[in-house]
């Protein structure tokens, strides 16, 4: 018998909760959009509020905030940029048909050389011609109120609210990943492996246009090795290599007892506790140069984990070129222990033999 399965997602990393997320985000955007146009255009004014194509842009905006397709300046640009095409063919072309036609190719055009394509263009061009008398009666103010003026609105609640939701937005102001010593080589994560050229070969070979940004697709390939890789080892935790013994400071004491104690124990990251023994921050020796008075205020944010994660898991952290050690805690932020990038590289020293004499 065969079986349906009813709301399976189509788009990869869909699930009910995201689902759930872009139907409010979507119910908020276009009805907070509706109130502040009408409140700022006037229900009097011969001008429409709103302009139907705005919806496809929610849909976008709110469901898949990760393509570049809705990023701002799509969103805003594709819809402005394609009203514009759309009045000007109206103005030229008097068969409705034909009129359509061109305006829906040459928004295409438009948005292409102007870097912001966004499918419901297309269907703001047709509108410029399709509308209703209000909308030829705007003319050339079409384009921006109210098309442009929806547009700026629906990205600004969107900013907000994926903002609350805490979904990631804005992806094309992402900074590329930096080498933290300021050199020109690229970061220890990224030196193994593919590469960015090795990503551009596979687009090519392939002959597709994919609705995901390169970085996105970087990243999400880095997360992929990553995956495989706790897969394999996923057996060694954190609990298995951590070091129990920890050095560590309290909040209040000076810069001098902690940089003595990194140096007399040839360690190069220490806890900090607040008066419950509760992990507060890390100092290490990069904090304290130069430095007088209390630690308090020269700690860093530490990097955690939990005593039952997959060692494998701290290989981003331990390689960034920043974290010395990340501080393994209970629910209470108790310190069990301390995995150094040293301790993470004899486990994968150990599991590297077992795995050659497993493939010979």
């Amino acid at each position: 018998m065969r079986h349906f399965r009813f709301f399976a997602p189509i788009l990869a990393g869909a699930t009910l909760r995201e689902r759930t997320i872009a139907c409010i985000g979507t119910l908020i955007g276009i009805g907070l959009t509706a109130f502040i146009c009408r409140w700022i255009v006037g229900e009097t004014a011969n001008l429409p509020i709103l302009v139907a194509p705005i919806g496809a842009s929610a849909v976008i905006l709110f469901v898949i905030p990760n393509s570049p397709l809705a990023q701002p300046w799509s969103i805003i640009g594709g819809n402005t940029v394609s009203a514009l095409v759309g009045v000007t063919v109206a103005s030229l072309v008097n068969d409705p048909l034909v009129g359509v036609t061109l305006a829906a190719c040459l928004a295409i055009a438009a948005m292409s050389l102007t870097r912001c394509l966004h499918p419901p263009g297309g269907a703001v061009a047709m509108t410029a011609i399709l509308g209703d008398p209000s909308v030829a009666a705007s003319g050339f103010l079409f384009p921006f109120v109210p098309v442009a003026l929806n547009s700026l609105i629906l990205v600004g609640i969107g900013i907000a609210f994926h903002k609350l939701s805490r979904r990631t937005y804005l992806n094309a102001f992402a900074q590329p990943v930096k080498n933290t010593h300021g050199t020109v080589d690229p970061p220890p994560t990224m030196r193994a492996g593919f590469k960015d050229e090795d990503i551009d070969s596979a687009l090519a070979a392939l002959e597709e246009t994919f609705d995901i940004d390169r970085q996105d697709l970087n990243r999400l390939l880095r997360e992929v090795e990553m995956q495989a890789l706790v897969r394999s080892h996923g057996e060694i935790l954190c609990r298995d290599i951590m070091s129990r013994d920890v050095i560590k400071v309290s909040l209040g004491e000076t810069a001098e007892r902690a940089r003595n104690l990194l140096l007399a124990h040839n360690i190069r990251t220490l806890p900090v506790v607040d008066a419950e023994d509760r992990l507060a921050g890390t100092i290490g020796l990069r904090e304290l140069a130069y430095k007088v008075g209390e630690i308090d205020r020269y700690m860093s944010r530490p990097v955690i984990a939990s005593a039952t994660d997959p060692a494998m898991r701290l290989v981003p952290d331990l390689t960034d070129g920043y974290t010395q050690a990340v501080i393994i805690v209970d629910e209470n932020r108790q310190i069990l222990g301390l995995i150094t990038q040293t301790d993470l590289f004899a486990a994968l020293a150990r599991v590297l033999p077992i795995e050659e004499s497993r493939a010979a």
